[in-house]
């Protein structure tokens, strides 16, 4: 299994506390206690091994197709009015990733980085109605000849650690990675009103793979 860059210190300070603690129990508690111990311990490994494990997988790729730009479920589809890459009226899709889906974050079109901006804020749940507004979030946006986009990495009450690898006046790549949020998160995607949307909420999807919408 190949561990993200993102995670291979925190697996790394995981096994070094694990086996302190198993140290620690063997030398002075029963047996017992040692056996439930490495049990417990085996399953605090496997859990943060499977959170940053990176799938072996290949990318959708369409020029008029917008893909999923992580793994999770859809929580939200409807009509807004975006303001911050000046979209104006735009449907906007939102993906709610748990502890247990992959969190690379992947590019849903290829076209042209010209907007990117970090933005401190409150750590409100990734569900909240309000996190996409007033949670810590990244935000990117992309051009392609067919139209214009955002995303959006938002942070929730666990996840509070987004890194975002995307640069102004550089080239997004569909399927490529785009970024990484720690543990449970939400990415945001706003598109165009004439948008043909291909999922429903409830819908799992898959980052890189499963087709979201069209361009018309």
């Amino acid at each position: 299994m190949k561990i993200h860059r993102e995670g291979r210190w925190i697996v790394l300070i995981t096994i070094v506390l694990l086996l302190a603690i198993l140290v620690l129990t063997a030398l002075f508690l029963p047996y017992q206690v040692t056996y439930l111990a490495s049990a417990l311990s085996l399953i605090v490994l496997i859990l943060v091994l499977r959170f940053f494990r990176v799938p072996v997988r290949r990318p959708f790729l369409d020029d008029l197709t917008i893909t999923a730009p992580a793994d999770g479920k859809v929580v939200v589809i409807e009509k807004v009015e975006e303001k911050e890459f000046h979209i104006g009226p735009c449907m906007q899709v939102s993906i709610f990733m748990s502890v247990h889906d992959v969190h690379i974050n992947y590019y849903p079109v290829s076209g042209k980085i010209s907007y990117q901006r970090d933005h401190p804020g409150s750590y409100l749940l990734a569900r909240h109605p309000k996190s996409s507004e007033l949670n810590e979030r990244s935000s990117v946006g992309i051009e392609t000849p067919h139209g214009r986009l955002l995303m959006r990495q938002v942070a929730g009450y666990v996840a509070r650690r987004i890194c975002c690898y995307a640069k102004e006046g550089s080239q997004a790549i569909q399927g490529s990675e785009m970024g990484f949020i720690k543990f449970g998160s939400r990415l945001d995607l706003f598109l165009p009103l004439d948008t043909n949307i291909m999922v429903l909420p409830g819908q799992r999807v898959t980052g890189g793979v499963t087709p979201m919408a069209t361009f018309k």
